[in-house]
């Protein structure tokens, strides 16, 4: 009974029916691409289900601050692109969820980041304005409307948007001599989620635009990662800029 369990919870989920004999009726533990298959949907799901917070605490430190500090709001923006591209690509092409979810999740976290630097900056009706413009595009990409050569042609984008964004949030962590209201546990979360998600691109899905993704993705966020191990002793503030200065 226990056995039927969890053939019922792996099959076919994480595992085809084939690969489950192979490692828990054989017990041919050694079998690589079965071992593969397990890795890559465990670890698939554990990104997925880590998004979930991962970005919660950069929410929280811009709402307790009540100020988004150090934020570059067109990093946000392409940020945003490229999930967009992602999730909308993956869509499109049938991947299983366990490849890309964290995509959608990364998504509304990530919007609800980019209203609240236009709040705190002041601008509340921009905000507003940003989420409506957003989620009209959003089910508009999503709809039978987009032909598939534009969907690919946003996941293309992804790269110089991930590396522009990621530019512009180092030159603001540069130019104000710290990293403000940045979270290091969102950042370095980031950092060690596009770093697996290497392996589980290629293994579920094969598409060598998404592994250049997620490469170039790893890449950059470990820029920013850097940063704020740098500035870590840093405080925010025009006071700290000037006394490094």
């Amino acid at each position: 009974m226990a056995a039927a369990a969890l053939q019922g919870l792996l099959v076919p989920h994480l595992l085809p029916e084939r690969c489950y004999d192979e490692l828990f009726l054989r017990f041919n533990l050694l079998h690589v691409p079965c071992l593969k298959i397990l890795v890559s949907k465990g670890l698939g799901i554990a990104i997925v289900a880590g998004s979930l917070m991962v970005k919660l605490p950069q929410v929280f430190k811009i709402l307790g601050a009540k100020s988004a500090m150090g934020l570059s709001f067109h990093s946000i923006l392409l940020e945003l692109l490229a999930l967009t591209g992602t999730m909308v690509y993956s869509v499109a092409n049938g991947f299983p969820f366990s490849a890309w979810g964290e995509a959608l999740f990364l998504m509304l976290q990530t919007v609800t980041i980019g209203f609240l630097t236009q709040h705190f900056g002041g601008r509340t009706a921009q905000g507003i304005s940003f989420l409506v413009l957003y989620f009209a595009l959003l089910c508009l990409l999503l709809s039978p409307l987009t032909p598939q050569a534009m969907v690919t042609l946003l996941q293309a984008t992804n790269v110089p948007a991930i590396i522009i964004s990621r530019l512009l949030q180092a030159a603001t962590n540069y130019r104000n001599g710290h990293t403000g209201q940045l979270s290091a546990v969102t950042v370095f979360l980031l950092f060690g989620g596009s770093l697996a998600r290497i392996f589980t691109s290629v293994q579920e899905t094969g598409d060598p635009l998404m592994a250049l993704t997620y490469v170039v993705s790893s890449l950059c966020n470990g820029v920013i990662a850097g940063q704020l191990l740098y500035y870590w002793q840093v405080p925010a503030g025009v006071e700290a800029r000037k006394k490094r200065e």
